[in-house]
């Protein structure tokens, strides 16, 4: 029998303005299993976007039998959890109906809605509650933040395809038919919000400093020392290994920050303290067009993995990129995202657009990675989520939406059977939303937009 005192799972540890939440601990999952039902993680539903479509020999698999073995280029990078992916060929995004010329207004707005606008109210918002908020209305009761939106372009694109409200090029999460959900793009904003701390002005101090770079650990430290000596020799492994993180994403933004702050001071004409020749450029966060865009993402997606580890959100959706304006000089060229898509099969561009899409799933993957290497229960993180990767396009040359490019990671706790890639599935995007949500136990009183039925592939047999 244990020595050790069972604790609940919303212990956190606190200090003056802060409050820092902890992993799903073992001596936690005695704390609320009953007598007769173990205790089993929640499920956690994660979406991470990327608009255009893909080169579709680059994304598909040859076939069903060798994908596990031999992954198509674009998601080389997933190998490592190949076995719980799961990749669907036949899923139709909704029909443009009467907005022929406006394809980029749809692709993000209708991709978790898998609704139109209201043809009659063009010029505001009325489409349809987004999955990840109707997710979030059953789920964010048991969690201090019900949904988490990041995104890493300002959603401040000005343009009216169609007439129609220039929210929707840049919104994917919908509170309710009339109510589009702003995205955080300041990983130091969402830092502040996963610990609950608020901080007057822009937080910094008199030497450049964020008092949340310089404080924050510090003052829940001694929490995390006395809880350390009641737990196990693997919770406590788990503990070290969890504030490490932590820490690594309070320095990783420290320095973008930084660069950011050198970057303003050398547009100014003023030369930063440290500069070498070797050093690379500096980037802006509030438009991260520089040349460590991945270091941006990578960070959002940190904070993605940290918000389900600590179980401060079950729910959230990252807009990785937007349709309008987008380039990825870190891929060694400046052009636009969007003119790339329009290749008319010129090997040159569509080379580019390859390397854009795997860039992005590279991202995705790093993410799904470090939550296979997180160790939660009796399995890892990963197996406890159902993250979607997706574009609102299949084919952005022909603005084509036969067959959206999805990626399905983690089983949702044993839901989902993952490790397949199944040719030819039949049904459409709301078929598909629907059916995840029922996987991840959200109760529904409707199907998702357009959907008609489930998707009886992608559960898992009972």
């Amino acid at each position: 029998m244990s020595n050790y005192k069972a604790i609940d799972r919303r212990t956190c540890l606190k200090g003056l303005g802060a409050a820092l939440a902890l992993p799903l601990l073992d001596v936690m999952g005695w704390a609320e299993a009953s007598e007769k039902k173990a205790f089993k993680p929640p499920v956690r539903l994660g979406f991470m976007y990327m608009p255009h479509g893909v080169i579709m020999d680059q994304f598909w698999p040859k076939d069903p039998q060798t994908f596990l073995k031999s992954p198509p280029p674009a998601l080389e990078s997933l190998r490592p959890v190949i076995d719980q992916c799961l990749l669907m060929k036949g899923i139709a995004g909704v029909s443009n109906g009467p907005y022929r010329g406006a394809p980029h207004a749809l692709e993000l707005s209708t991709w978790l809605t898998a609704a139109l606008p209201d043809p009659d109210k063009r010029d505001e918002i009325s489409i349809s509650i987004s999955a990840d908020q109707i997710a979030a209305n059953s789920l964010g009761a048991f969690t201090a933040l019900p949904s988490l939106e990041l995104a890493t372009m300002p959603q401040t694109w000005k343009e009216n395809q169609a007439g129609l409200n220039e929210a929707y090029y840049s919104h994917c999460s919908f509170r309710s038919p009339t109510q589009a959900v702003p995205a955080e793009t300041n990983p130091r904003n969402v830092l502040n919000r996963l610990f609950n701390k608020k901080e007057q002005g822009d937080g910094l101090s008199a030497n450049g400093m964020s008092s949340l770079d310089r404080s924050m650990l510090d003052l829940v430290i001694g929490g995390a020392r006395d809880l350390r000596r009641t737990l196990s020799s693997t919770d406590q492994k788990k503990l070290d290994q969890y504030l490490d993180s932590v820490r690594s994403v309070e320095r990783r933004i420290a320095a973008i920050e930084m660069r950011q702050k050198e970057a303003a001071l050398e547009k100014a004409g003023v030369r930063p303290s440290r500069s070498h020749k070797t050093d690379s450029p500096p980037i802006e966060i509030v438009i991260p067009e520089g040349d460590k865009r991945s270091e941006y993402m990578q960070v959002m997606c940190d904070l993605n993995v940290l918000a389900f580890q600590t179980d401060t959100t079950r729910v959230c959706t990252y807009i990785g990129s937007t349709p309008n304006g987008v380039s990825y000089p870190e891929l060694g060229f400046r052009d636009q995202h969007h003119s790339q898509t329009h290749h008319n099969g010129e090997k040159k561009k569509v080379d580019k657009v390859a390397a854009i899409t795997k860039f992005n799933i590279d991202q995705f993957a790093y993410m799904v990675n470090k939550m296979h290497s997180l160790k939660e229960g009796d399995g890892t993180l990963l197996e406890n989520c159902i993250m979607m990767w997706g574009s609102g396009l299949e084919d952005g040359d022909r603005h084509t939406r036969a067959n959206l490019p999805f990626i399905l990671a983690g089983s949702g706790g044993g839901a989902i059977n993952t490790g397949r890639f199944l040719p030819d599935v039949k049904g459409n995007q709301g078929d598909l939303l629907t059916t995840l949500l029922t996987c991840a136990g959200i109760p529904l009183d409707r199907p998702v937009g357009i959907a008609t039925k489930q998707i009886s592939e992608i559960p898992a047999s009972s």
